[in-house]
């Protein structure tokens, strides 16, 4: 048996990536382990016979200095060699770690050496499908395994045992069908990683005892849902500032009141009381998602009654769920029975699943990925597919089993499904927590989910203006077109080629005419939607640019569309949909049973069916219909044409979308709308007027003690060159200049905000090239690979680091602590006047007579400018510098605007040298 098979779990630092370019080993370990138990570990440093590069010294803490001594890998060979022999080979990331080695090995003069291997970046991905990451570094943070220095192989060797040990266990706590499977499925993967499914099997099977968390549903172990009753509980809200603090200093020993906080619950409290609606704009440092929370949970439990909490980002959702609601049972003393809902289409269909699953797979990809969902199925309580990490390869297949509202129409009684049991466990409980689109796009539902709601938390409110402009939005891309085209046919070799068009054929049921009309009729309707979109090219009139700026944006009402062959490629699709309806009909008139195959084969059909005929509506809208308070424009790389094409239709205004969605609460339950930004300086109304809220409609603001932000200063650096008088190169150097002396007097902890990803691109590039910060880890949005949240952590896990980032890192992202010291800004954040939508907009206020700048542009970017100032001060004890490069808030006459909406702080117009001479003496004071 495997258990008894001794791993040589082996990790190497290198100078390189390539031996066969000359890289070579500067450090191995090797940890042996046998019956899940270390054994023994051999490590040395060899010698590279070449200086180590200066990224890989920053990089794994490895000088020159430290293999002065060493020998060179000859010298380590056949004992290195000897060592691994007869053992299971594992590394995390096997790809690298084994031809390296090999290549060493044939170097010194030794046969190639032959073996089982495992890769724990592969059994991980597998074992642990909602990890974070997949990075050794992060996947042993995640699951708490001691790494005390990444990037040195003795510490990372152990890690990476730790972890395949971990694997195992996880493994052996899954029901024995779900490994059976990935048994089956395990001999496609990169590495053997089959024996171990085999082991873990041999073990599940003498123990002969189904698990009691699982429930079978067409052969796929599931983890039974559990619907919590409505809990009973006595609470009273706390009316004076005595019983409030008393609440809140028994759940925290370090509480400190704010004022503001009680005071914004007593509002929210009276306003669901009342059933009003109003406006709370809650500055950073009150404690705004508590000062809510309190007072709808007990409204919730006192009432009886349901309270809906509304945000944005799921990275807010998230916090609410793990950090602000067990603070908030912490301080009420009682458990709240929550729900997280969302749209339909972040849950997994399972009978879409299981048929998959039965089918054979198109690639690597989709296999792999069907082990990952196996596992995360037998785990998960909420089918929401968000949880999973997957990478981009498994994408497509993810698209295939997401719940739709076609997927479940023809299934029978006793069917499954995670949406349903959302919104089942929905009806009995206290908080229903969902997003901003959820809600919008409720009310479009046969039976609103949502419509027993009997109060409403509206977080993130600002936003809530993007999420309905995101929510009526038509899009259009050439490549998702093509692929759908392909999942059906083969225009090349002019004939369908689905599987399910040759069972019709083979079956004999329906004339060689008809199936011949349809070949022949996807045929044309694949070439008049090529033909359209060609001539929508031909219009645009591109021109060659040597510039880097290769994306180019074109106003679609600008063009002369011809209308006739644009509905003739709509016709063609609805036409040829209708007769692969009608013939799928006739074919399954037949009472005999299709096999399980057969099945899958017919549900693919009739989901690629389903997704044309969302895709020709999509076109209706955006080519046929002509909405007058709409925008539309087409994006394309010229270095990529068709590909790039997409085609974008948004509204220009959504304060009528919004009215629909709330009338029916309103005069029935309380809202709240809630942000940290509603108002700018000389107009307060500024988000109100865009959700289309009425006058009466109060506005109350909320503010953190002056002595919250004695930490904080603003700079202005006044010796930038004027960013409107200068080339974008000579103001991407002075900036990359002040960035670099900033960062090195703080020692990194510095987020740079940006407003133009080239900018941002041209600003890192230009300091990686100086070497100026060769010394840090640099994590640049668009460039790093990873998520926001991502690049968030791995930023707050170096000390030494610098962020980057552009519109999304502007808000919502908390960063308490030293963490972070200071936050430069750029460029004050205009919106860019080619953006089609603020274009729009802004061209609807000018044949108004109004001025779009003062009226559109400055408050978006004073609002932009209050988030990212956010950022810094997230608790009472943070200290930081808000530093300006952009010199415009100094002189431009609107300038002030932009302080005025800021806390009342130190503002410093200074030279960069002075600014950095301060920040020193700051900064040596503060450590």
């Amino acid at each position: 048996m495997m258990d008894s098979q001794t791993y040589a779990i082996v990790d190497l630092e290198t100078t390189g990536h390539s031996s066969q370019n000359g890289d070579r080993i500067i450090q191995i370990a090797i940890v042996l382990m046998k019956d899940w138990e270390v054994q023994s570990t051999f490590t040395t440093f060899i010698h590279p016979g070449k200086k180590i590069p200066r990224f890989i010294q920053d990089l794994t803490n490895i000088t020159d200095n430290d293999v002065k001594d060493a020998q060179p890998f000859e010298a380590h060979a056949e004992k290195i060699y000897n060592i691994i022999q007869d053992c299971v080979f594992v590394a995390h990331n096997t790809d690298f770690d084994l031809p390296f080695l090999q290549a060493e090995f044939k170097r010194a003069g030794l046969p190639k050496w032959f073996g089982k291997q495992m890769d724990t970046v592969e059994l991980s991905k597998i074992l642990f499908p909602t990890a974070f990451s997949y990075k050794l570094q992060d996947i042993a943070m995640e699951l708490n395994i001691s790494l005390k220095q990444a990037h040195r192989a003795d510490d990372d060797a152990y890690a990476t045992a730790l972890l395949l040990k971990r694997g195992w266990e996880e493994l052996l706590t899954l029901p024995l069908s779900t490994i059976e499977q990935l048994h089956q499925r395990s001999f496609r993967l990169k590495s053997d990683l089959s024996q171990l499914f085999f082991d873990a099997i041999q073990i599940k099977r003498a123990v002969s005892k189904q698990s009691e968390l699982h429930f079978y549903y067409k052969n796929i172990a599931l983890r039974g849902a559990v619907i919590e009753a409505k809990s009973e509980s006595t609470l009273t809200y706390p009316q004076s500032v005595a019983e409030k603090e008393a609440l809140f200093t028994r759940a925290f020993k370090d509480f400190e009141v704010r004022p503001d906080q009680f005071k914004m619950m007593d509002q929210v409290w009276h306003a669901l009381k009342t059933k009003q609606e109003v406006l709370t704009e809650a500055s950073t440092g009150i404690g705004k998602t508590l000062a809510y929370l309190i007072p709808a949970i007990i409204y919730a439990k006192h009432t009886n009654s349901k309270v809906g909490i509304s945000s944005y980002t799921s990275h807010l959702l998230d916090q609410l769920l793990a950090e602000e609601l067990p603070k908030a049972e912490a301080i009420l003393q009682t458990s709240i029975n929550v729900t997280l809902l969302k749209g339909m289409e972040h849950y997994i269909d399972v009978d879409r699943f299981a048929e998959l699953f039965v089918a054979e797979d198109a690639s690597y990809d989709e296999s792999f990925t069907m082990m990952q969902l196996l596992v995360w199925l037998a785990n998960t309580t909420t089918g929401d597919l968000n949880e999973i990490t997957l990478s981009g390869g498994g994408q497509l297949l993810l698209d295939k089993v997401r719940r739709s509202s076609a997927t479940t129409i023809s299934r029978g009684k006793g069917y499954f499904d995670f949406y349903e049991n959302a919104i089942k466990k929905s009806k009995t409980a206290d908080l229903i927590i969902t997003n901003h689109a959820m809600l919008l796009s409720d009310l479009t539902r046969v039976e609103p989910v949502l419509a027993s709601v009997d109060g409403w938390i509206l977080d993130e409110a600002h936003q809530f203006i993007q999420a309905a402009t995101l929510r009526d939005e038509k899009a259009l891309s050439y490549t998702q077109w093509k692929y759908i085209f392909g999942q059906l046919g083969s225009v090349d070799d002019h004939q369908l080629i689905h599987n399910y068009f040759k069972l019709m054929a083979d079956s004999g049921k329906i004339p060689i005419r008809q199936l011949s009309k349809l070949e022949i009729k996807y045929c044309e309707m694949v070439q008049i939607f090529d033909t359209a979109i060609y001539q929508l090219i031909n219009q645009l009139n591109i021109q060659k640019s040597a510039s880097r700026h290769n994306k180019r944006t074109y106003p679609l009402n600008s063009l002369l569309i011809k209308q006739p062959l644009f509905e003739k490629v709509s016709l063609s699709i609805q036409e040829w949909v209708q007769l692969a309806q009608e013939l799928s009909d006739i074919f399954q008139q037949n009472p005999d049973d299709l096999s399980p195959t057969q099945q899958t084969i017919l549900s693919d059909w009739y989901y690629w069916l389903r997704e044309l005929t969302i895709k020709v509506a999509e076109w209706d809208s955006i080519f046929l219909s002509h909405e007058v308070d709409c925008s539309a424009w087409i994006e394309l790389d010229q270095r990529s044409i068709p590909g790039s094409l997409h085609v974008y239709k948004r509204p220009i205004h959504v304060a009528q979308s919004v009215t629909a969605v709330l009338d029916s609460f309103r005069t029935r339950a309380g809202i709240i709308w809630a942000s940290g930004t509603l108002t700018v300086p000389n107009n307060r109304r500024f988000i109100a007027d865009q959700l289309g809220l009425q006058s009466s409609v109060p506005l109350f603001q909320f503010q953190a003690p002056s002595s919250y932000y004695d930490g904080a200063s603003l700079y202005i650096v006044d010796d930038m060159p004027e960013i409107q008088q200068v080339s974008q190169t000579e103001y991407v150097e002075a900036v990359a200049d002040a960035i670099v002396q900033t960062v090195l007097v703080t020692e990194g902890r510095c987020f740079v905000l940006f407003t133009s990803q080239d900018m941002l691109r041209k600003t890192v590039e230009l300091i990686q090239e100086t070497e100026a910060l060769s010394d840090y880890m640099l994590f640049a949005q668009g460039m790093s690979s990873g998520s926001r949240m991502r690049l968030l952590k791995l930023f707050q896990k170096f000390n030494h680091s610098v962020l980057f980032g552009t519109n999304s890192f502007w808000e919502g992202v908390d960063v308490p602590g030293d963490a972070l010291s200071a936050v430069i800004v750029v460029r004050l954040p205009f919106s860019a006047p080619e953006e089609p939508i603020f274009r729009a907009r802004a061209e609807a206020l000018n044949e108004q007579g109004l001025n779009s700048f003062y009226k559109l542009a400055l408050p978006e970017a004073i609002l932009r400018f209050k988030q990212g100032f956010g950022r810094l001060i997230r608790s009472s004890q943070d200290k930081g510098v808000f530093i300006v490069l952009d010199r415009r808030i100094e002189t431009k006459s609107y300038g002030k605007e932009f302080i005025r909406a800021l806390p009342a702080i130190p503002v410093k117009k200074v030279s960069l040298q002075h600014m950095v001479l301060e920040l020193e003496h700051w900064y040596n004071k503060k450590v």
